[in-house]
């Protein structure tokens, strides 16, 4: 009797443990799953309805309202209405399908679509090239540069890198970074501030310029590193010692053979 009521306890103690168990389960389930009857709400993004190219202006039919669940966040700076896009400029390709966001986009303003992808602070200044200075058609837009300047100083060459890590935003009439086949051009447009234009002006009316292409995940400055090495200070000459002037001076006077010297006080 003592061992049939040991078994009835134990049966009913697993009973009641897979029964808190099944209970645990479906109120953590109930917390972490949604309610399917529960109706979700969405809220407007706006994204690309086709490919839109780098430096085109953004048209209403490049464009569509996606439903996004409010439950799921959003990547920050996402455009959410149509007027704050249209008309704009793409700064970047925008794929069809991306979320337009508002890094990606510049405000035309005026004047041509190149200028409202210029940086703020930056100028765009354009060079005239050759198959030689242009690296072999290899320069396209979106690449970076180091310019080299030369002149000849006293029948003799003198060549120093003159600037670094310059962006390319055009080559002729291109500025789609998209192409990747080398074309021969003439000219090539650089982004630089003002006293770096004026840098690059200068180095054309004085000689030659070389445009030098940089590995894009190269981004450091080391003008320092290139430059000649400052000449030495020039060593400073010891001061003359100035003989003390004597406050006598000596008068000769000569009689026949005699000869008489006397001095006398200034």
């Amino acid at each position: 009797m003592m061992k049939k009521s040991k078994f009835t306890y134990l049966f009913l103690s697993l009973v009641m443990g897979i029964g808190a168990a099944v209970l645990a389960d479906n109120w953590i389930q109930q917390r972490i799953s949604p309610d399917p009857t529960a109706e979700l709400e969405y809220e407007p993004v706006i994204v690309a309805d086709m490919d839109i190219h780098f430096g085109h202006k953004i048209e209403l039919n490049q464009l569509r309202v996606m439903e996004w669940p409010k439950t799921t966040s959003l990547p920050g700076g996402v455009i959410q209405k149509m007027e704050d896009v249209q008309g704009r400029i793409a700064n970047q390709t925008i794929l069809k399908g991306e979320m337009i966001l508002a890094s990606r986009i510049v405000e035309q303003g005026s004047g041509s679509t190149l200028a409202a992808v210029i940086s703020p602070t930056k100028r765009a200044i354009t060079l005239r090239v050759n198959d030689v200075v242009g690296v072999a058609g290899f320069l396209l837009p979106g690449n970076r540069v180091d310019v080299l300047a030369s002149r000849k100083i006293n029948q003799r060459v003198s060549t120093k890198t003159l600037l670094e890590d310059l962006k390319v935003l055009a080559v002729d009439q291109t500025a789609s970074p998209e192409k990747d086949k080398p074309i021969v051009v003439r000219a090539v447009t650089i982004e630089a501030d003002p006293k770096q234009a004026e840098k690059l002006f200068k180095a054309t009316e004085e000689g030659r310029i070389q445009l030098v292409l940089r590995n894009p995940t190269d981004r450091g400055q080391r003008i320092a590193s290139v430059l000649p090495a400052p000449a030495p200070a020039p060593v400073p000459k010891p001061p003359k010692r100035v003989r003390k002037q004597d406050p006598f001076s000596s008068v000769t006077v000569i009689r026949g053979t005699h000869v008489d010297v006397s001095r006398t006080r200034f």
